[in-house]
């Protein structure tokens, strides 16, 4: 499985490099905290299979990289050769990058 750290992808952002992000997380905690991923919760990943691109890097992301390692071995099991983990997930975010927002 491959990763991304917050600051690799910070600067991915940054630099208007075409992506996609997903946050697998549950409705409640993206709703507490997020950094504008697409929600697409962890459970409901498999039905969205088609949402999910080929053709650019998907940075998928939890909280804390757990869960986001999952689907990133299931997608991998699907034949996505494109996505990636972002490694400490979206607290790793809040430590590294944006520390004013809320704490997961």
């Amino acid at each position: 499985m491959k990763e991304m750290s917050v600051l690799e992808f910070k600067k991915m952002r940054d630099d208007g490099t075409p992506h996609q992000h997903i946050d697998v997380r549950e409705a409640f905690e993206y709703d507490h905290v997020n950094i504008n991923g697409e929600h697409i919760p962890m459970s409901l990943v498999p039905m969205n299979l088609d949402k999910i691109r080929k053709d650019v890097p998907v940075i998928v992301q939890c909280k804390s990289g757990g869960r986001s390692g999952q689907i990133c071995r299931f997608l991998e099991q699907r034949g996505y050769d494109n996505v990636y983990n972002l490694k400490g997930g979206i607290m790793a975010w809040v430590a590294e990058i944006d520390p004013s927002l809320p704490q997961p």
